[in-house]
């Protein structure tokens, strides 16, 4: 989709850094490709320069804030990104001009921005990552307070009702935008956040040799918070071990989280230290090591009113990598993973490690559901077919239009970083 006049596009992310958000990353790519000027807002890690251009996109962090410990720390981490992308998207009308702005969530507060730019005719994209009420209320389920709910429901309600174009990840968030949102079907589109060309060639030719001879190897790849049951796994693997007996395998857990000393101290306590093994956060592509050298994959999420709407990306790259999946049966889990997972009974650790076992015992089933998996994502669930649909909906927005956008001030004759 080639264009004339590049259309300029501010994209804001705030609860991850780029390029570490995947899904971020490849939107901002394949939209440069397709001849969008592309300028991703965002805060900044430590060591990041503050701007810089990475394939095509311009990219302006602001200093990252502190990690937010409670909800006094939300709201000052929220405030202050608010605030400092406000500023920044600013300097990007004034420098360059802006047409849309795309703002992925979590939290909803960038459609805040969208409205004050919308008089100068910028249309507004809110591409919804999370549902923010139902992952309020399952991280605070024992102590959810209903102000905030409601507060997160109006912000979701407001976001929905405003954007010129909801993108989402699945058919259940689809779902909640359509019935919850009142959004009109031809302005949702659904973007999976499928694995990309690059990835999978990678994990195509790149087989490396952390495996241990008369052992399996069973990896779990992501966050390691309040909602991601990891504890789950945990408690699995001791039933693994102390209860079926099992002592030929290892757990391999990549990334890291505000749960993660809390894991390391159950691990001890449940006499898995021989067993368990974490390794922090690893950055793409450090990661893919230990996706080849599983034999079994992971995903212990927990059902909840958020985890059963919500895909999980982890899942994604295990079928990336050819690897058989053991997950606890919720219902966007299965709708990507179909056959390249074994499901057991939502929350039931004791049936986790009996999955786990029969795995470990049947090694040409493992590789077959390794193969069902990677089919999967090299057709419908790849990122090729997803740019498509991003790219359909950009196209939407930009014939529809409110307008001529007049946020077109001539750029600066200023040179900058990017």
């Amino acid at each position: 989709m080639a264009r004339n006049a590049k259309t300029r596009v501010a994209m804001l992310l705030e609860n991850n850094y780029y390029p570490h958000d995947p899904r971020v990353r490849r939107e901002a790519e394949s939209l440069v490709l397709a001849g969008f000027d592309i300028t991703v807002i965002c805060p900044g890690m430590k060591g990041q320069p503050s701007r810089e251009v990475r394939n095509g996109v311009r990219i302006w962090r602001y200093p990252g804030p502190a990690d937010a410990r409670d909800m006094i720390g939300y709201v000052r981490e929220y405030g202050y990104s608010l605030v400092a992308a406000l500023f920044l998207v600013s300097e990007l009308g004034i420098r360059y001009g802006v047409d849309v702005i795309h703002a992925a969530n979590p939290p909803d507060l960038f459609v805040l921005i969208a409205m004050l730019c919308r008089p100068f005719g910028v249309r507004f994209i809110y591409d919804q990552h999370d549902l923010a009420p139902e992952m309020y209320r399952a991280r605070y389920w024992s102590r959810c307070k209903p102000s905030i709910a409601a507060l997160l429901q109006i912000l979701e309600r407001i976001s929905y009702r405003f954007a010129d174009h909801v993108l989402v990840t699945n058919y259940s968030y689809m779902d909640c935008a359509l019935k919850r949102g009142n959004v009109s079907p031809d302005r949702v589109s659904i973007v999976r956040n499928g694995p990309d060309d690059a990835q999978l060639g990678y994990l195509a030719s790149h087989a490396v040799g952390l495996k241990t001879a008369n052992q399996a190897t069973i990896v779990y790849l992501g966050l390691m918070g309040a909602l991601d049951g990891v504890d789950h796994l945990i408690q699995a693997l001791h039933h693994l071990r102390y209860e079926l007996g099992r002592i030929e395998f290892r757990c391999i857990l990549v990334g890291s989280g505000e749960e993660l000393p809390n894991l390391r101290q159950l691990a001890c306590a449940l006499g898995l230290e021989e067993y368990v093994h974490f390794t922090g956060f690893l950055p793409d592509p450090e990661f893919i090591a230990y996706l080849q050298a599983a034999d079994i994959c992971v995903d212990p999420d927990p059902s909840s009113e958020y985890n059963d709407r919500s895909t999980m990306l982890k899942i994604m790259d295990y079928m990336a990598a050819a690897k058989p999946i053991v997950a606890f049966d919720l219902p966007e889990t299965r709708c990507s993973a179909a056959a390249a997972a074994l499901y057991v009974k939502p929350n039931d650790e004791l049936e986790f490690a009996k999955a786990l076992a029969h795995l470990i015992d049947n090694p040409d089933q493992r590789r077959e559901m390794g193969r069902i998996g990677r089919r999967r994502v090299e057709g419908d669930l790849s990122w090729s077919s997803s740019a498509k649909s991003l790219l359909r909906a950009y196209e939407t927005v930009l014939n529809r239009g409110h307008g001529e956008a007049a946020y077109r001030a001539q750029p600066s004759t200023k040179q900058g970083n990017g």
